[in-house]
């Protein structure tokens, strides 16, 4: 049995190296980039990988879904570049592709879960949503394929599913210029996700959602029990929904001025 690494990338020169250090037990890496200006994928080649340059932005599913069919081993690990497997990790993948699957029960996954724990401006986010964070990302090749989700793409798999007992390191912003910056991009991507499907909202819709996700993240959460970065985050994520349902109101007030 055989394993496929696969990394979607766009200017990850900072996260790149460190990310295929931590797969360097896999048969391949395919780094699929959508046209990176600093140095990713001479850093990527250089750890080598297979680097495979794309000149448009379908989106997180689809850009995932070239990746994934690129890839030639038995077993496919899907990691995003600000993400580490930890040596614990790596270890149960490789026992796990070993026996083909098969669990501590004897019956056989195509698919297997994975936590991953956050880092946010030096603290290890162990509440407000952010943990244990399980994503499916370990699959048997065939048997998945990715959303064709602008945003908050998921892996849908026919067959079973089973959770690993390890998990990622994630470093998802550098600094609180890369959150809002990701911010920013994310919310205009969810607006224009909610505007296809045909969702509008107005001013207290707005108001809404925002004030239920600064609830939701800070008190049902417990992001208070992560001291002042679960407040920033909470603030954040309320920041995030005003954005996004703020983009959705323009997008369909263009529509009713003509």
């Amino acid at each position: 049995m055989s394993l496929s690494v696969i990394i979607i990338t766009k200017n990850e020169a900072h996260n790149i190296g460190e990310c295929l250090d931590s797969v360097a037990f896999a048969d391949e890496c395919i780094v699929v980039d959508s046209g990176s200006t600093d140095n990713t994928r001479e850093i990527a080649q250089s750890k080598g990988a297979r680097v495979v340059l794309t000149d448009d932005w379908p989106g997180f599913g689809p850009q995932k879904n070239r990746a994934l069919d690129l890839a030639t081993q038995d077993w496919v690990l899907s990691i995003d570049a600000d993400e580490r497997v930890t040596p614990e990790l790596a270890a149960e993948i490789q026992t796990i592709i070993r026996n083909d699957g098969v669990i501590d029960n004897g019956s056989r996954a195509n698919g297997f879960r994975i936590a991953r724990l956050s880092n946010f401006c030096g603290r290890w986010m162990r509440h407000s949503g952010w943990w244990p964070d399980y994503v499916v990302r370990l699959i048997r090749r065939g048997a998945g394929r990715f959303t064709d989700s602008l945003v908050h793409e998921s892996l849908r798999l026919d067959g079973p599913v089973s959770t690993l007992k390890a998990h990622f390191l994630h470093y998802p912003y550098q600094d609180m210029e890369g959150l809002l910056t990701k911010v920013n991009a994310y919310s205009s991507a969810g607006a224009r996700m909610m505007y296809e499907k045909g969702r509008t909202t107005g001013i207290p819709g707005i108001i809404g959602h925002s004030v239920w996700t600064f609830i939701r993240i800070y008190i049902m959460r417990r992001g208070f029990l992560d001291g002042r970065e679960g407040f920033i985050v909470a603030a954040v994520g309320a920041a995030g929904s005003f954005f996004r349902y703020s983009k959705l109101f323009f997008m369909t007030r263009q529509d009713k001025d003509g």
